[in-house]
């Protein structure tokens, strides 16, 4: 079998996604696994070549995992020719001016979301990336999840009937930084520094709905945030002046409405992390990370409202669980993979920088929408 090396230039790695998920458990587990498999006799083997500010932990990751190659001149990495794709895994305000000097050098782009801090500047990159004829990509995690690719296994069965409606809950609670750790970066929680639960969350539920439900025709949200006072890294309190919850609704194309709450300020009481209820008019599903839950038409009991009297069923009991009938990768894994395949060999591939902008958009109207108290149309979007 003959291997084919990708040279990919990881900016980001020192931060946690993309040391943890797009580093350790996605290329190095390819690794770990033999490379990846591209058929007819040949094999792609990823070589990371790390790339940030900080030598010391750039210097302390690379000898951790065996890589020989890092740096902190970030165009000495983008005009080496043997680099393919340029990675990016940084602060939102970091991202643009990075992406744009890896496509002026011809490097194919894979980068996490938000792909800029508004609508311009992440459509200027898909522009950019199609007029130079580099491929490009967007981690659009969510959508690999086993729980979700359950839900869409039920969608694409015609499980639902017609889809009526989309709960979503998402969150749980980071503290303040003071009496325990926060368990997020303190950038999070400051717009200056591109913060904030809108322009981190709506991204992806853009492209949950999208890929699931169909395209988000228009957008209501309520912003707030709850926790003003807040203290970094260093123990040092300051102002959180970034949107901490945000409380959106939805309308589909088709008519079915998504409503998604998503807060870095609540205490968690439902199974998992994320979740999302389907209804439709033959049954109903409630998916999280890993798991999905249905109740088909079938077996829908009939409750009856009576305060008066204590509830005498489970009602959680009387839902069925959706086997994994298959091994599920990790997220971030499986669509590292496919984009991988789409340089490799071409193969195709539609989480690109356009649907990228399509989340800041979202994210934008959001924002925009609950500063004027009123609903936004969401227009398509095009290059």
């Amino acid at each position: 079998m003959t291997r084919r090396t990708l040279r990919i230039a990881m900016n980001g790695v020192t931060g946690r996604m993309g040391y943890r998920q797009h580093l350790v458990r996605s290329l190095l587990a390819i690794r770990e696994q033999g490379g990846l498999d591209l058929g007819d006799g040949e094999l792609l083997w990823p070589e990371p070549v790390l790339v940030g500010r900080r030598a010391h932990a750039l210097r302390v990751i690379a000898e951790r995992h065996g890589l020989s190659h890092w740096s902190t001149d970030l165009d000495a990495v983008l005009a080496d020719d043997s680099v393919d794709i340029y990675f990016d895994a940084q602060v939102t305000s970091a991202r643009v001016t990075s992406i744009k000097r890896a496509i002026a050098a011809g490097k194919h782009i894979y980068t996490e979301k938000p792909t800029a801090t508004d609508l311009a500047g992440a459509l200027e990159l898909a522009r950019l990336a199609e007029a130079a004829g580099v491929k490009h990509g967007v981690v659009q995690d969510k959508i690999f999840l086993p729980g979700l690719l359950k839900l869409k296994r039920l969608v694409d069965g015609s499980f639902f009937g017609d889809i009526l409606s989309v709960r979503g809950e998402f969150g749980y609670w980071v503290f303040e930084g003071d009496w325990q750790g926060a368990q997020r970066p303190s950038w999070n929680y400051r717009s200056e520094d591109g913060g904030g639960i809108v322009v981190d969350m709506f991204p992806h539920w853009e492209y949950v709905l999208h890929e699931l439900f169909g395209r988000v025709t228009s957008v209501t949200a309520q912003v707030a945030t709850h926790v003003p006072q807040r203290w970094d890294e260093r123990g040092k309190p300051y102002a959180a002046t970034a949107d901490d919850s945000a409380y959106g609704i939805f309308r589909l194309e088709g008519g079915a409405v998504a409503q998604i709450n998503s807060s870095w300020a609540v205490r968690v009481n439902r199974d998992e992390l994320v979740e999302f209820q389907v209804d439709g008019t033959h049954g109903s599903a409630v998916a999280g990370l890993r798991r999905c839950r249905v109740q088909h038409r079938s077996a829908t009991p009939k409750p009856v409202w009576n305060p008066d009297l204590p509830a005498t069923e489970s009602f959680r009991d009387q839902w069925q669980e959706v086997p994994d009938n298959t091994e599920f990768e990790n997220g971030f894994k499986a669509q590292w993979e496919l984009f991988l395949r789409h340089v490799a060999l071409g193969e195709p591939y539609h989480w690109d920088l356009l649907a990228g902008a399509r989340g800041v958009q979202l994210a934008e109207l959001g924002l925009k929408s609950s500063a004027e108290g009123r609903r936004f149309d969401v227009p398509e979007l095009s290059l």
